[in-house]
């Protein structure tokens, strides 16, 4: 497993890195093979809008990885109701992109108060399986928006 997840690392990079070029290099190949295969095409899930026009999506798919925004938990609670409604929440993003919380290479965490960190830890440990992805976690000036105590987003593969 974490081989394949290394792997999959190796591949992101590389990937990222060949973007720069890409689009020169889709063009230069469609002018001198027209039976090239395709590019990728980015999938996006849960738009959200504002005043008619697309403000974010709630997860995005591209190739074999799914990036998931920022979810927070937005009602009353302490930092362990609000930090396992936004993992059930990207729990939810994952499976209908067709992932899981055991793919979740990279999970950043914006918490309102870093004294909140020992709670959130103990709600998070074993959610992602026995191999956790990497993690950043930052306390946020001014705090997370809308209230949460929380917020989290992810980076899994498919």
């Amino acid at each position: 497993m974490e081989t394949q997840r290394r792997s999959i690392l190796k591949r992101l990079f590389a990937s990222v890195t060949g973007i720069v070029g890409l689009s020169t290099a889709s063009k230069a190949m469609t002018a001198t093979n027209s039976t090239a295969e395709p590019a990728a095409q980015k999938e996006v899930f849960n738009v959200v809008t504002q005043d008619d026009v697309p403000l974010f999506s709630g997860s995005t798919k591209l190739g074999n990885l799914v990036f998931v925004a920022g979810k927070g938990y937005h009602k009353e609670g302490d930092i362990k109701v609000h930090t396992d409604e936004v993992l059930k929440e990207l729990e939810k993003e994952l499976i209908k992109a067709g992932s899981s919380m055991e793919k979740v290479l990279k999970v950043s965490v914006f918490l309102h108060d870093l004294n909140d960190y020992k709670g959130m830890n103990e709600v998070y440990k074993g959610r992602f399986g026995s191999k956790p992805p990497v993690r950043t976690t930052v306390a946020v000036y001014g705090g997370v928006p809308g209230d949460s105590l929380v917020e989290m987003d992810c980076i899994a593969y498919i």
